[in-house]
């Protein structure tokens, strides 16, 4: 199939719409940008959209599950990490004014905001939150297989050849997955956790990673053809 991956999308309605506040943040790797219409996020966090877009639509008495309620709590909380982060969380929140579960088809503005998206699958920051259902992957971080656990989360912020780890919780290794369009993979990276240098030296491609990378998820814009296993210090279970 003829299918731009950076041009990929996730919407719902109803239980679709939960399945969207599911999926959006757990797989925002794959999306260029996602749209919930009146479903429930249940137990799903934000954190993981910090490089998608994001938009919510509810009816104003859709106070079933509280989805209206809901989705103004969300209307805040996306609010309040795209200004402790102002290059992430783009979004978009309308609650419709006197309308139910059924919106009258006034969430359909939804497909064109989407359509103004692209997917960058190499941003320079990922924040990366485990929910019941793990990966192994996200972005270009990765940890060792068998190892991911639920409520585990990461901050990784990328500048040149200097990777900062910002935050790490409930996890002792992080793989980072490199590739020359990211950085100079012939001169020395330095790898940080804390101010504290974890790594500073060079990364050698493998053919191995490459292959492993192609064949994990079949998806060009997340390729690899050199990682670096970091152990984090001091970290809880």
């Amino acid at each position: 199939m003829d299918v731009n991956p950076n041009r990929v999308y996730v919407m719902g309605y109803s239980a679709g719409g939960d399945g969207v506040y599911q999926l959006a943040p757990r797989m925002a790797d794959r999306w260029a940008a996602a749209a919930m219409m009146s479903g429930h996020p249940n137990d799903a966090s934000p954190l993981g959209l910090r490089n998608i877009g994001f938009t919510i639509h509810a009816g104003e008495k859709d106070s079933a599950y509280n989805r209206n309620r809901v989705a103004a709590q969300w209307k805040k909380k996306l609010h309040a990490l795209r200004q402790e982060d102002p290059q992430g969380y783009v979004h978009e929140v309308h609650i419709h004014k006197g309308l139910g579960h059924w919106m009258k088809l006034k969430d359909a503005v939804a497909v064109d905001w989407m359509a103004g998206f692209t997917r960058n699958p190499l941003p320079d920051k990922v924040v990366w939150k485990q929910d019941d259902v793990t990966h192994d992957r996200f972005y270009w971080l990765a940890v060792p297989a068998g190892q991911a656990k639920k409520g585990a989360q990461v901050r990784v912020q990328r500048k040149g050849l200097e990777i900062d780890i910002l935050q790490v919780s409930h996890l002792d290794k992080l793989i980072i997955l490199l590739h020359d369009s990211m950085v100079n993979l012939d001169e020395a990276i330095t790898i940080r956790w804390k101010e504290k240098k974890l790594f500073m030296g060079y990364v050698n491609r493998t053919v191995a990673t490459l292959h492993r990378t192609i064949t994990e998820r079949g998806d060009p814009g997340l390729i690899f053809s050199a990682e670096m296993s970091i152990d984090i210090p001091n970290q809880g279970k």
